[in-house]
């Protein structure tokens, strides 16, 4: 199966006012906007942890939960986004998580820090709409590429030929070429994209260096 290639902007936001600013920055050139959500606990750093508002615009928005309890996250804002990205490692039962987002109809995926082995979600991948693969340790913009993740998209993408397999961290013109070759379809930027000067031809860049990229 071939899979739609897409480019996704991280938003990380400490204020509605700054997220209003970025969301404005890149939502006429992009299809799907994460939202980068932190605890100051689970990752040191924090962003969108308060009752943020979001525009009805054309972009879905993905919600990575970089949180120490998902679940009550889940509770209060499930419906303001359309997928959710929990990190397996927070994950006290990940049946009942994935019910849980399953059961509002939306779309749920587990997310691995760099550490975290591919066959530590092999039972539940029947369960889940996408798996995302951290590419650098979590919670900054501008962290380092981390090379030795290639093979866990490559492991996941073998195990798993149709589903979408989202990449985030150090997602540069130089780097999305080996996470596409790996076998990732889903590729987040946050400070390549964030921090251009001009959003569009960051987005266009990265467009460019992809292999079969759909226009």
């Amino acid at each position: 199966m071939k899979h739609k290639k897409i480019i996704i902007p991280a938003i990380i936001a400490k204020t509605q006012d700054e997220l209003n600013k970025l969301l404005l920055k890149v939502m006429d050139f992009v299809d799907i906007i994460q939202l980068d959500i932190m605890d100051n606990k689970f990752v040191p750093n924090s962003s969108l942890f308060f009752d943020f508002k979001l525009p009805k615009i054309h972009c879905l928005f993905e919600a990575h939960l970089m949180i120490n309890n998902p679940e009550e996250w889940i509770d209060h804002n499930w419906e303001k986004v359309d997928t959710i990205l929990v990190h397996y490692e927070t994950c006290s039962n990940p049946k009942k998580i994935t019910k849980k987002v399953k059961d509002k109809h939306k779309k749920i995926g587990f997310v691995l820090n760099p550490e975290t082995p591919v066959q530590s979600i092999s039972s539940f991948l029947d369960d889940i709409d996408q798996v995302l693969i951290m590419t650098v340790n979590p919670g900054f913009y501008g962290g380092s590429f981390l090379p030795e993740t290639l093979e866990k998209i490559s492991i996941l993408r073998s195990m798993e030929p149709n589903m979408d397999i989202e990449v985030d961290g150090g997602i540069t013109d130089q780097t999305i070429t080996l996470v596409d070759k790996a076998g990732a379809n889903m590729f987040v930027s946050g400070s390549y994209i964030m921090k251009a000067e001009n959003v569009k031809e960051a987005i266009d860049k990265l467009k460019s260096k992809l292999k079969h990229y759909e226009k």
